[in-house]
């Protein structure tokens, strides 16, 4: 795959190793221009890639390689092109936290290194740039085949494997990678954890009236700031009251008849207040006052007197004392 400027300047190895940095050498450190020219070789080493196997979307470009764990090994030729080279192919892997099945069907958590995507230019296939690169990464992690999980494979990529590692009887997985038999059988037991059985759900018991009861008790007796919500349209003065509080049921008892407040006197204001004791008070020592007033006239009394209660007494009292005072004058 050729491009417009020099792939030498660009990667001065044969392989090279791409990491999140796309810094590939010592050239392109701290070159800006540098590493624009290695983002878009990478992202049109994905587009071919996608393109040949027949994906909707490229899975790897150089703004995913940035944000994921990944390595990249890219392989250049670099006497075409009359000296100024052409990208050949690469291969992406990473880590990968994956669930699989064994050959018994036993769910096996592990986290093998992953081929997730592999390419070569069509028209430079076949000629061995394939291996050299996939065997250049083996050397580099160190690892053989059969232990890595493979994303996808094409049938070019299984057929490769099968002719230069002979890995052809693979363990049927319920997601995209493949996996081979020597994979459970190779791997250390620390590197693979078997997935334990999940626990049958149980028969949920409903509460017995005593649990209910020490529940509501002991709900009762927390603090306000710890104490279970109640409804919004409760008001401060109903707190005594039980019928709406959570966990109780509604009390049938018959409700209590509003009081009648005084004239002067806040209606807000709870029957125990010190407030509506007082105008209570006064109300209670108004009336007795009338009715000893009323009651002071007889028929000893001459209407001197009585033209001095009614002087003092305006208003409704006057009413009371010509109420009383008529029928004793007719009399």
């Amino acid at each position: 795959m050729e491009f417009p400027f020099d792939i030498n300047q660009l990667f001065s190895e044969r392989i090279s190793i791409l990491d999140q940095t796309l810094v590939a050498g010592r050239k392109s450190t701290g070159r800006p221009d540098l590493q624009a020219h290695i983002a878009t070789v990478i992202d049109e080493l994905g587009r071919a890639s996608a393109k040949a196997q027949q994906l909707t979307a490229p899975i790897t470009s150089a703004s995913k390689l940035q944000t994921q764990k990944h390595q990249l090994y890219l392989v250049k030729d670099g006497e075409s092109s009359g000296g100024r080279g052409v990208v050949v192919g690469f291969l992406k892997v990473g880590y990968k936290k994956l669930f699989l099945l064994d050959r018994q069907g036993v769910h096996v958590e592990a986290e093998p290194l992953c081929v997730l995507d592999f390419y070569v230019a069509e028209n430079l296939q076949r000629n061995g740039y394939g291996l050299e690169l996939f065997n250049f990464m083996l050397q580099h992690k160190n690892l053989e085949p059969v232990l890595m999980a493979y994303d996808r494979p094409s049938p070019k990529f299984l057929s490769f494997l099968a002719k230069h590692y002979c890995l052809t009887q693979s363990v049927p997985q319920v997601n995209n990678f493949v996996v081979f038999e020597g994979f459970f059988l190779n791997r250390a037991a620390a590197q693979l954890r078997k997935v334990p059985p999940k626990k049958p759900d149980g028969e949920i018991k409903p509460y017995s009236l005593m649990e209910r009861e020490a529940v509501r008790q002991e709900q009762k007796s927390l603090p306000w700031p710890f104490a279970p919500p109640h409804s919004p349209q409760r008001s401060v003065a109903s707190q005594c009251s039980h019928s709406l509080s959570v966990g109780c049921s509604p009390s049938r008892a018959p409700p209590r008849v509003a009081q009648t407040s005084s004239p002067g006197c806040n209606r807000n204001q709870s029957p125990q207040s010190p407030l509506g004791n007082r105008c209570r008070a006064r109300r209670t020592s108004s009336q007795q006052g009338l009715v000893a007033r009323c009651n002071l006239y007889s028929r000893h009394m001459d209407t001197r007197a009585v033209g001095l209660l009614d002087r003092h007494s305006p208003g409704t009292g006057s009413s009371c004392f010509h109420l009383f005072l008529h029928p004793r004058r007719t009399a």
